[in-house]
């Protein structure tokens, strides 16, 4: 499948609607997309614990255990203008949302993996790791609205929470499944 040209028939904040011509086999198609810009996560190890952010999700009206993170820009203009560049900005961001979330201050991120989502949806996820870190002297930097705490889990504990439902980003499941084999 190739992808001819792209339309943008709608355009928000941090969401398009995109249409792509496609060419399959000898037939062209019109796809509907919806792009939003990537984020990061991170996995935080110290020992044999994995840092996990409890935060409030108004989508579930109730707390749920992630892996810290954020958007990589606020806005789709933002994205669309740096998006050659997405992997220096994404590390940068990687680094001020560990700050902002659990006031550890990064050492060496380093990139693990870069989940890509699939079918009508565009957006791309990019997971670090971190193993060395410093303890900023100023509390959690929260934006307005977030209702986050961190806690230190161990293995058993993680796989506990995903066990019972308690970690609802589905891919950061498996980015965590993946990692603590």
């Amino acid at each position: 499948m190739k992808v001819l040209k792209e339309k943008v028939v709608f355009q928000w904040k941090i969401i398009e609607v995109v249409h792509q011509l496609v060419k399959i086999c000898d037939q062209e198609l019109v796809f509907e997309i919806a792009r939003r810009s990537p984020g990061v996560r991170l996995i935080v190890h110290d020992k044999d614990k994995i840092l996990l952010t409890k935060e409030f999700r108004k989508e579930l009206k109730d707390f749920d255990y992630r892996l810290p993170g954020g958007k990589v820009f606020n806005t789709l203009a933002e994205y669309n203008k740096n998006k050659k560049s997405i992997k220096k900005y994404a590390l940068i961001v990687a680094r001020h949302e560990c700050e902002e979330e659990t006031w550890l201050i990064p050492q060496d991120p380093k990139l693990h993996y870069i989940s890509t989502a699939w079918a009508t949806v565009e957006r791309d996820l990019y997971y670090y790791i971190v193993k060395k870190f410093k303890s900023h002297t100023k509390w959690q930097q929260l934006e307005l609205g977030e209702d986050i705490s961190i806690q230190w889990k161990t293995k058993k504990e993680i796989l506990a929470l995903i066990k019972k439902w308690a970690m609802h980003e589905d891919r950061s499941v498996w980015v965590l499944l993946q990692y603590l084999q």
